[in-house]
């Protein structure tokens, strides 16, 4: 049985990872950021351009995506562009990513930011509240 830190790292030992400061620099790209935490998170403070989908509901939600909604192949659309995800410190946002390569999403095009809004808020990058 493996607890819970060790099954970040091992999402972690598989998927792609960046720093908050290469984040930075895709957002001023026009870059797609994923929020992965609750909603009460989000809405205590996050990246403005982040879309908040709960880890949770992620799988369920990705089509929904404001950038592809209401298109037939929203799926396609969403996985054709790198998808940045985001959490509280790095272990949600690469799990979430691993279950997005599990759906058949490119590995290149799905990015985990290391140490998540923990690191975010240590290099004083602007957040905003509310939903």
């Amino acid at each position: 049985m493996i607890n819970s830190q060790d099954l970040c790292a091992r999402a972690r030992a598989n998927v792609k990872e960046i720093d908050v400061h290469t984040l930075q620099q895709k957002i001023a790209e026009g870059a797609r950021v994923i929020d992965v935490r609750e909603p009460a998170e989000y809405a205590v403070g996050h990246i403005r351009q982040a879309v908040n989908m709960p880890r949770g509901v992620l799988e369920m939600q990705i089509n929904q995506h404001p950038a592809v909604a209401g298109y037939d192949d929203a799926l396609q659309r969403i996985a054709a562009e790198p998808l940045y995800l985001i959490c509280r410190s790095g272990g949600r946002s690469a799990l979430a990513a691993e279950s997005l390569l599990r759906m058949g999403f490119d590995a290149d095009k799905v990015i985990s930011v290391a140490g998540g809004m923990n690191a975010w808020e240590e290099a004083k990058y602007p957040q905003v509240a509310g939903e």
